[in-house]
C-alpha cells in the first residue's frame, strides 16, 4: 500500500511537470529544485528516481496518444471516421497545422526521460555512501536500467525525426542549445548503453536472480514483473535499434540470446512468459494479456495499474478505437475498413478474426460489430468498472513496445534477410502456432519476407507497429517507387515542432518538410 500511495504521488508530480518550458532549445526541466529537494540521500530517494524516470518515459509515449497516431496511422490499417487531424496522419501530411500534430512533432517530453536519466547515472551512486540499505550492487543495477531507458529514449526519437540532438550529461536551469546529431551516431550511443547496461541487469527483480537475489526494494517478482527493464528487455531493443539499421547480423545474434533465455524470465511463484492463445491476447484469459495491468509477457511496456489509481481518460488506443456496444460512445475516431480486414485475414482458420463462409459468423476477438459500416477494433479494451457516460471512459490499458511473439516474429525477419530460408519459416510458424492459420511450408514458393510481415500486420495491429514495419519492409524490397522516395529523402521521419524551431534557430527542419 505504501508503494501504491508513492506511486500515486509521483504520478501527481510528473503530469504537473510535464508540461513545463523553457527558453532555450531543448525544454527540458531544470533538476535543480528536485535535487534540492530529495539530495540523493537514501534508499527511498533512489527508488523514487528511479521509478520516476519510467513514469516520463510512460507520459512520452502517450501524450496526445503519440504511440499510436505516430505507428499506426500513418499509410496504416485505420482509417479516420471524422477527425481531419488524424486523416491528415494518415495521408502522411505531418506538417498540416492541427495542434495534435504540433504536439507530438515535440520531442522535449523524451529529453525529459534522458535528462532525468542522465542525473540518475551522475548523481544516485552518492546514496550509497549515505544509506547502507541502498548497496553498490542495488545501485549499479539502477544505473543499468537508466542507462537502457535514456537509450530507449534516443530509439524511440531516431525512429520518429532522424537527427536529434544527442545530449550525454544532465542539465539544471539554463543550458546552451544543441544542434541535432547524426541518427546512426545516436544509435550507436543508445547500443553501447545497452551493451553495458546488459552485463548489469537482472533477468528478473526480487527473486532468485544470481545478479540480484532477494527482494528488490522490500519487493518481490510479482511486484515488479512487467514494471522494470530487464536484461532481455535490452535484447529486444537492441534487436529492434539494429533491425533499423538493417544491421540483422546482429539482430539475429540478440534474439537468439533472447530466445534462449526466455524461460529466465519464469519462476518465483508468478505468472511467467510464453507464447498466449488468441483468448489470452485479448480477453485476458488465464490473465496473460499484455496489455491489462502490468505482466511478465509485457518484455518493454509501461502500465496503467487501476490498482494504483492510474486509470486514465486518453493515454490509450480505446480512446480512438472504442464505441458502442462496448462504452457510451456513438462512434469510434479511427476503424479499420472491412476491405482492409478481408485483406488481412486471408485465412478461414485465424482465430484473431475470419467468416465462415456457410454461416457468415465471424469470430470476435479483434473487431465488434463487424456487420456495421465501422466495424470496432477491440482487439485491446481494458476498460475500468468506473462511470462511462458519453465520450468519457476511463482506461487502463498498457502502452507496449514489444512482447514474445513480436520479438519472435522479429528473428524471423532477420532469419529470413540473412537468406536462412527455413529456419525463417519455422521461426514465423512458431509465432502464429496458436493463431489458428495453416503454417507457412517450406515447399511454398511464396515469398517469405512477404509472409512474415504479413503476420506482424495481423498480429501487431494496434501495437503501434505499422508503420516501422512499413519502413523495415521497403528498406529491404526496394520495389515500391513511392516509398523509395521518402527513404531516399528522409521523408520518412516527423517534421520537427515548430515550437522547437522557434526556441532556437540553429536547429533545423527535416529537408523533407521545408
Amino acid at each position: 500500500m505504501k508503494f501504491n500511495k508513492f506511486l500515486l504521488l509521483l504520478l501527481t508530480v510528473v503530469f504537473t511537470t510535464i508540461n513545463f518550458s523553457c527558453k532555450k532549445i531543448l525544454d527540458v526541466q531544470p533538476n535543480s529544485a528536485a535535487a534540492e529537494q530529495n539530495n540523493w540521500k537514501n534508499y527511498e530517494d533512489a527508488k523514487g528516481s528511479l521509478i520516476g524516470i519510467y513514469t516520463l518515459m510512460r507520459t512520452a509515449m502517450v501524450a496526445d496518444n503519440t504511440h499510436w497516431l505516430m505507428g499506426d496511422l500513418r499509410q496504416g490499417d485505420f482509417t479516420s471516421t471524422n477527425r481531419s487531424d488524424l486523416k491528415a496522419i494518415i495521408d502522411g501530411q505531418l506538417n498540416a497545422s492541427y495542434p495534435v500534430i504540433e504536439r507530438v512533432s515535440n520531442w522535449k517530453r523524451f529529453y525529459a526521460v534522458i535528462n532525468a536519466a542522465s542525473l540518475f547515472i551522475e548523481r544516485s551512486r552518492e546514496i550509497v555512501a549515505n544509506d547502507p540499505r541502498y548497496t553498490p550492487v542495488n545501485n549499479q543495477v539502477d544505473v543499468a536500467q537508466a542507462r537502457a531507458l535514456r537509450a530507449f529514449a534516443y530509439f524511440y526519437m531516431v525512429r520518429i525525426w532522424g537527427d536529434v540532438p544527442l545530449l550525454t550529461t544532465s542539465h539544471d536551469g539554463e543550458f546552451d542549445a544543441h544542434l541535432r546529431t547524426p541518427k546512426d551516431k545516436v544509435l550507436a550511443f543508445a547500443t553501447s548503453e545497452l551493451l553495458l547496461a546488459i552485463k548489469v541487469l537482472p533477468f528478473r527483480y526480487g527473486g532468485t536472480d544470481p545478479i540480484l537475489p532477494g527482494l528488490y526494494y522490500g519487493n518481490g517478482w510479482a511486484t515488479w514483473n512487467g514494471v522494470l527493464f530487464t536484461k532481455l528487455s535490452a535484447y529486444a531493443i537492441l534487436a529492434h535499434i539494429a533491425a533499423w539499421q538493417s544491421n540483422y547480423l546482429d539482430c539475429e545474434v540478440y534474439t537468439k540470446y533472447f530466445m534462449d533465455n526466455i524461460t529466465s524470465l519464469n519462476g518465483d511463484g508468478s505468472f511467467g512468459v510464453k507464447y498466449i492463445s488468441v483468448d489470452e491476447l485479448t480477453e485476458d484469459v488465464n490473465a496473460y494479456s499484455p496489455f491489462a495491468f502490468k505482466r511478465a509477457v509485457q518484455i518493454v511496456g509501461f502500465g496503467f495499474e487501476y490498482g494504483n489509481g492510474e486509470a486514465t481518460a486518453n493515454g490509450h488506443i480505446e480512446q480512438l478505437t472504442l464505441a458502442a456496444p462496448l462504452i457510451l460512445k456513438a462512434n469510434p475516431e479511427i476503424y479499420v475498413p472491412k476491405d482492409t480486414i478481408r485483406k488481412s485475414f486471408t485465412d478461414l482458420n485465424d482465430l484473431r478474426f475470419s467468416i465462415d463462409p456457410l454461416t457468415k459468423l465471424y469470430r470476435k476477438n479483434y473487431f465488434t460489430n463487424y456487420s456495421s459500416e465501422q466495424p470496432i477494433f477491440s482487439k485491446i479494451k481494458c476498460i475500468t468498472d468506473a462511470q462511462t457516460s458519453g465520450n468519457f471512459a476511463l482506461f487502463t490499458s498498457a502502452v507496449l513496445f514489444t512482447r514474445y511473439e513480436e520479438v519472435t516474429l522479429l528473428r524471423a525477419e532477420a532469419l529470413a534477410v540473412l537468406g536462412q530460408r527455413d529456419e525463417a519459416i519455422a521461426t514465423l510458424n512458431r509465432a502464429s502456432s496458436l493463431r489458428g492459420i495453416t503454417p507457412f511450408q517450406s515447399t511454398s514458393s511464396a515469398d517469405v519476407i512477404n509472409a512474415i510481415f504479413a503476420e506482424r500486420r495481423r498480429e501487431l495491429m494496434g501495437e503501434g507497429w505499422r508503420w516501422y514495419d512499413l519502413v523495415r519492409l521497403n528498406r529491404i524490397k526496394k520495389n515500391n517507387p513511392a516509398f523509395n522516395a521518402l527513404l531516399s529523402n528522409d521523408g520518412i521521419y516527423w517534421p520537427v515542432s515548430k515550437d522547437i524551431l522557434s526556441a532556437d534557430p540553429s536547429i533545423k527542419q527535416n529537408p523533407y518538410w521545408n
